[in-house]
């Protein structure tokens, strides 16, 4: 296109709200031309005119991400230089890479855009302002400078874009290939994060994914040294300023529960938890949306289907432009983009100035063996939320057969938790000491049986003992103790049956629940080993016992 000399929609204004802190900075010079900090109307314009995606019924833009429908994990790296090398927790997903290669690829780069187009989107990661990152996101695609606009907090004036100065710049370029045997990357392509030189490069990856989670690792490194948890968890708040944390991986019911109609949403996914409160990092939701119907998920349904949404890999009619959320022909992973805004029942400023009361991990047993609801003491608290449990279940994960896999991701989060899992578990021990909070484990799995066998815990009874939790009426109920992991088990909550907090007493077969669970022990007991080494023994020994050592 660039060939053809003739205007875009937008070319004439392309820099009315450019930065003084131009390119030339990154050393990119000779570009074509620049749009800077396009508002959505104009980057939806821009897209459709490029060809890039299509404008479906609601007025949403959907797009094609090509290769890659999901993160590729297996190309990310960390460029191991003098500011990171002590510092980060190197492993399976943090990754070394050589500083000389970054810079070769860099220069590569500079070179490949030469007479290109490119988009620039100024904006903030992290809605408080005390801590709040000026991140600049340049891309070479106008739906992807919409994604940026959606998911964070953009500039709001002409003056506030002129003087903007990023404290770190990701560079997404989704036509340029790597060439492992000259970048030393795996592949064509690469997710680089350079802390030293405050830059990070996706390249060859149209997942707009990418671009959220790794800022999301960003934070996640820099903002602990600030004495700040970054969390991967929704969070909300009730009518007399009580927040609630949910930390859940797929499949556990984080986004249900955590949309609460009596409670405000502060986020759905990423937040930061300082000394003066909560924050969302983000400004927009990014959800899976296949098979979501207006039935049981009536707000993110409307928010989809509206103006400046965005919506990846989702089958449609080119005819009716109609969209079908059931096919998954392209891939399990459909996604909605889409700002906080759309969702009704936010908090607008998107943070809250008063302290979690409730810290909740949400975990989907497929075992049919851990109670409904527990209460955690804090080393309890530190051993669960480094462990991170839950089954994955089919329709969560790409690949995923019909019997459920247990899985185990540290803080929640394990891809994108840059220090050893310690440091934000102990954070989070320190946090709710200082604030009085209590932590619960919430199974939202199977009961009476394990898959296959019972039947998943009801949402009614699972919202029950939510809501009792966080009313403070589960303070007043007797608790006994559970024999193999230690954690206090309500004996009685309102309009919840008795039995239901008993999961042993559901089971036809005592011997089988026993041994079930015992199973079920012995994968946490190895799933730390893993962890130990940087985890005081408190914390260790604040695990499950097995059977054979009562």
């Amino acid at each position: 296109m660039k060939y053809l000399e003739f205007d875009t929609p937008a070319t004439k204004q392309a820099g009315d709200l450019a930065s003084d802190y131009k390119l030339h900075n990154l050393g990119l010079q000779h570009l074509d031309r620049v749009f800077w900090n396009l508002p959505f109307e104009a980057l939806v314009e821009e897209a459709v005119f490029r060809n890039e995606g299509k404008i479906v019924t609601g007025g949403a833009l959907l797009v094609n991400t090509g290769q890659h429908t999901a993160r590729a994990a297996a190309d990310k790296f960390i460029v191991r230089e003098e500011s990171t090398a002590d510092k980060i927790w190197w492993g399976e997903y943090n990754r070394p890479f050589a500083p000389d290669k970054f810079n070769g690829l860099v220069a590569r780069m500079q070179s490949f855009l030469i007479g290109e187009e490119l988009f620039v989107q100024d904006c903030y990661a992290g809605a408080d302002p005390n801590y709040r990152m000026p991140i600049r996101v340049i891309t070479e695609k106008a739906w992807h400078s919409l994604f940026v606009r959606n998911m964070f907090i953009p500039v709001q004036t002409k003056e506030e874009a002129r003087t903007f100065v990023p404290e770190f710049t990701l560079l997404a370029l989704t036509g340029f290939k790597c060439d492992p045997r000259i970048d030393g990357t795996r592949s064509e392509t690469a997710i680089l994060l350079n802390y030293g030189e405050r830059m990070a490069i996706i390249a060859n990856s149209s997942y707009a994914g990418e671009i959220k989670k790794s800022v999301f690792t960003i934070l996640n490194f820099l903002l602990p040294n600030e004495g700040v948890l970054a969390m991967h968890c929704s969070a909300n708040v009730g009518a007399a300023g009580d927040v609630a944390l949910f930390f859940g991986l797929s499949g556990t019911g984080k986004t249900t529960l955590s949309a609460d109609p009596k409670r405000r949403l502060i986020g759905d996914d990423e937040h930061g938890w300082s000394d003066e409160g909560v924050f969302n990092f983000e400004g927009g939701c990014y959800a899976k949306v296949i098979r979501l119907s207006a039935e049981h998920e009536p707000q993110i349904w409307s928010a989809i289907h509206r103006f400046g949404a965005i919506l990846e890999n989702v089958v449609f009619d080119p005819t009716t432009r109609k969209i079908d959320l059931n096919d998954d022909r392209l891939t399990e992973n459909t996604r909605a983009s889409y700002p906080l805004e759309a969702i009704p029942n936010v908090v607008p400023e998107k943070m809250s100035r008063t302290h979690p009361k409730n810290v909740i991990f949400l975990t989907c047993d497929a075992s049919g063996v851990l109670p409904p609801i527990a209460r955690l003491n804090p080393q309890q608290a530190m051993y669960h939320f480094i462990s991170a449990y839950t089954s994955k279940i089919a329709g969560t994960e790409i690949g995923l057969g019909i019997e459920p896999q247990i899985t185990f991701s540290p803080c929640f989060g394990a891809p994108f938790m840059v220090h050893h899992p310690f440091t934000y578990a102990d954070l989070l021990r320190q946090k709710m000491a200082k604030h009085g909070c209590t932590c619960w484990l919430v199974n939202t799995g199977w009961t009476g049986g394990p898959f296959g066998v019972g039947k998943r815990i009801s949402i009614r009874h699972t919202r029950n003992l939510l809501n009792a939790a966080l009313d403070g009426k589960l303070q007043k109920v007797e608790y006994r103790k559970d024999k193999l992991f230690g954690f206090e088990v309500p004996t009685a909550c309102p309009d919840v049956p008795a039995d239901v907090l008993d999961p042993s007493s559901t089971w036809g077969n005592k011997d089988e629940y026993w041994k079930k669970y015992d199973a079920l022990a012995a994968r946490f007991v190895e799933n730390f080993k893993l962890y130990s080494t940087g985890c005081p023994d408190e914390v260790a020994k604040a695990g499950p016992t097995r059977l054979a050592n009562l």
